[in-house]
């Protein structure tokens, strides 16, 4: 198979309605003009399954053991991972606002293990899950996205691949311009509930 392009990706999120457009607050609490709403691509489970293979292919060659995402955007992309790499795929959430992991999952010590995310602005909410593979003493094999729209700049502090980097501008509340034209935003992002 054909090692798919930025381009190729960026086609999809945009014949799919994923690549918005307006004044939105994202989960990292900046504000941007563009928004990647991945779970519009990833409810066809072609696309799904797709990109995460090219995602897993990146991280085949590592001995991962599991895969786990931050809740809620994650999800499908550690469960497509995961089974491209037949591998378990867990993922972490919110309790009383910190990210942990329920519902019986587990990391075993030194258990091999892979972050991934849809889409990282920041890293805050992958940091957070990084936070939780070493509370449970898991050995953190890598970090990967389908989108890292900081232009390169978010530090995991451990090895990191994306699909696609973008450079979109994104605005602290207090210097947004779109806020200063009075422009309607909207919070599409989980990490609020």
């Amino acid at each position: 198979m054909k090692k798919m392009t930025q381009e190729d990706i960026l086609n999809i999120y945009k014949k799919s309605g994923a690549l918005l457009e307006g004044h939105f607050d994202l989960s990292s609490g900046l504000h941007s003009s563009v928004y990647l709403q991945s779970a519009m691509v990833l409810q066809y489970p072609e696309h799904a399954s797709m990109l995460c293979k090219e995602l897993a292919e990146v991280f085949k060659g590592r001995k991962i053991e599991v895969v786990i995402a931050p809740a809620l955007g994650g999800i499908i992309v550690a469960y497509e991972v995961a089974r491209h790499l037949n591998v378990r795929a867990i993922f972490a959430e919110r309790e009383k606002g910190e990210l942990t992991l329920r519902r019986g999952f587990n990391i075993k010590e030194g258990e091999r293990t892979l972050v991934v995310e849809d889409v990282i602005t920041t890293g805050i909410s992958v940091k957070e899950t990084i936070e939780v593979v070493e509370k449970n003493k898991g050995m953190l094999v890598g970090v990967g996205s389908l989108i890292d729209r900081s232009g390169g700049k978010a530090e995991m502090g451990h090895p990191y691949h994306s699909l696609v980097v973008l450079n979109e501008p994104v605005y602290k509340p207090e210097e947004c311009p779109l806020c200063r034209k009075g422009q309607k935003i909207t919070k599409p992002g989980s990490r609020g509930l």
